[in-house]
């Protein structure tokens, strides 16, 4: 995760990958209620980072973040498409014990996320669950709800994204809980 960009735009070209990413992940019941709203407009941009509290962010001694990222993708969910879809005949409605919009979400995240990286740009992400009027600003229709906003740019000079992780010893297993994965540890 990188919060700080230099102000150089986000080819639009690869920001519409980026942003296509996240549509060709899985989608529980095939019901495909992810959407992505793409944010490059500086006035939009800056609405997004004073609803987002970056002016208490950065009043805590931190660099702006949401506002210092040349696009902004704001990943979002429709709960409803997956009710919808899970009470077809086809479908079992006790599966929606699980909200599977989540998981789809997730799963979109992962993707725009790996999609920057692999256009040679850096991203971040802000959960939309404390955001207030996030969804008015965007003019997201009833039964739309972020999930979250990915900034997306090219990371400023000596910023690298943070890579500490767990040892695999303690979360990768084989076969049960507990007995170690074979091979050689990965670059994590």
């Amino acid at each position: 995760m990188v919060r700080r960009y230099t102000p150089e735009p986000v080819d639009p070209a690869a920001l519409g990958r980026i942003a296509r990413a996240a549509l060709r992940g899985p989608s529980a019941g095939h019901a495909q209620g992810v959407s992505v709203v793409v944010v490059t407009d500086p006035a939009r941009r800056a609405a997004l980072s004073r609803i987002a509290g970056e002016e208490a962010w950065v009043a805590g001694g931190r660099e702006p973040w949401l506002s210092s990222a040349p696009a902004l993708l704001v990943l979002c969910v429709e709960p409803g498409t997956y009710r919808r879809r899970y009470a077809a005949p086809d479908k079992d409605p006790a599966s929606l014990a699980i909200p599977w919009w989540w998981v789809d979400g997730g799963a979109a995240l992962a993707l725009v996320l790996l999609a920057a990286v692999d256009e040679g740009l850096a991203a971040g992400f802000l959960g939309a669950h404390a955001l207030p009027g996030l969804g008015e600003a965007l003019g997201l229709p009833e039964g739309v709800t972020p999930l979250g906003v990915i900034t997306v740019g090219h990371p400023a000079p000596g910023v690298t994204p943070r890579r500490r992780h767990r040892p695999e010893a303690e979360v990768l297993h084989s076969q049960r809980w507990g007995e170690p994965f074979p091979g050689p540890a990965s670059a994590r």
